[in-house]
């Protein structure tokens, strides 16, 4: 849970370190390709180190890269284009829901009550947050890409929770690096970054009334944002699991409001206090959800047993899992979003 809330943070604060950017003359999708791609440039001797990595999983990282990364990003640009910023967010953050229902239905493993009631709790609390009343437009293609996000962001959790086996375990730092690769490169047809307003990172952006220097803030973006924010996200998934993982993710708006509220001076309504607090309610939870012995069933794609566990499993594993023998074993087959968000 600890590693998912520094997630979660660093996710969160995205938004605010690219929002005096925004302002400055960049792009929003120009902000996005900066991000990943500086992302990428980091994560280069990882992708080295695990090179025979696309040779074993390229599915996987082909799989990661284009939704994990730049098909959650670039439907929610698209989105909040044609409908209001808040709405957008919250079709996005259907995403735990949709979680639940493919762990159900595809995977066939068991879902809790506790667990739906948090993501319940979570999706309205954060409607309450971003205020989805205050503008609501029903543009038919906006919600189509925004729900498109969605499932992208679903391909995030399920995804970064696949390929945990012993025989053949992909590294998570392998599949970030080569999923922001191709993300990177995905990301360059569709934003064009040569029509980029480039002179914005040599001067400072505003942030409520203080200059910061637009490179301090890009490399905010880039190293905790996005690195940070991926390496502690997918680890994260792996301890806890894809559903409670997506509906902790929830509190990533939850805390980019805050970080607003104090950084750039965008207060808070009642509403949206409240609602903060019904995400944490949600989010509590889901992860404090423990399914009974008669729920333990088998994973036959992933070889694991879940259940009830007496401790948390290791790195790699999922908390939560019950073994063979008492030990905790792999899981089965998560991910992000923005700027996920």
């Amino acid at each position: 849970m600890a590693i998912a809330l520094l997630s979660a943070v660093a996710f969160g604060g995205s938004g605010v370190a690219a929002k005096p950017l925004i302002a400055a003359g960049l792009e929003p999708l120009h902000v996005t390709w900066l991000r990943v791609v500086g992302a990428a440039l980091v994560m280069l001797p990882l992708a080295w180190r695990h090179r025979a990595l696309p040779r074993r999983r390229p599915g996987l990282l082909a799989g990661f890269g284009l939704l994990a990364v730049a098909g959650v990003q670039a439907c929610y640009f698209a989105a909040i284009s044609r409908i209001p910023v808040g709405v957008a967010l919250l079709i996005e953050y259907l995403a735990p829901a949709l979680v639940l229902g493919w762990v159900r239905f595809v995977q066939k493993r068991p879902v809790s009550r506790a667990a739906a009631v948090g993501v319940v709790l979570a999706v309205g609390g954060l409607a309450c947050v971003v205020e989805v009343w205050s503008g609501l437009t029903f543009d038919t293609v906006g919600l189509a890409l925004a729900l498109g996000a969605a499932c992208c962001q679903v391909g995030y959790f399920v995804l970064s929770d696949h390929g945990t086996d012993d025989e053949d375990a992909a590294d998570p730092l392998g599949v970030i690096a080569y999923g922001l690769l191709i993300g990177a490169a995905v990301l360059t047809l569709i934003a064009r970054p040569w029509e980029m307003n480039w002179s914005v990172l040599d001067g400072g952006a505003d942030m409520n009334g203080t200059q910061v220097p637009a490179a301090v803030l890009l490399g905010w973006i880039v190293l905790v944002s996005t690195v940070a924010a991926y390496l502690t996200g997918v680890v994260s998934i792996r301890r806890l699991s894809p559903q409670v993982a997506g509906v902790v993710a929830c509190l990533e708006a939850v805390i980019a409001t805050v970080l607003a509220w104090v950084l750039l001076g965008e207060h808070l309504s009642a509403p949206q206090i409240v609602g903060g607090a019904v995400v944490l309610v949600g989010a509590f939870i889901a992860q404090s959800a423990k399914p009974t012995a008669t729920d333990t069933v088998v994973v036959a794609a992933a070889g694991a047993v879940t259940g009830e566990a007496a401790v948390p499993g290791p790195p790699g594993g999922a908390a939560g899992v019950d073994a063979p023998d008492g030990a905790a074993s792999p899981a089965g087959d998560r991910a992000t979003g923005h700027l996920r968000s």
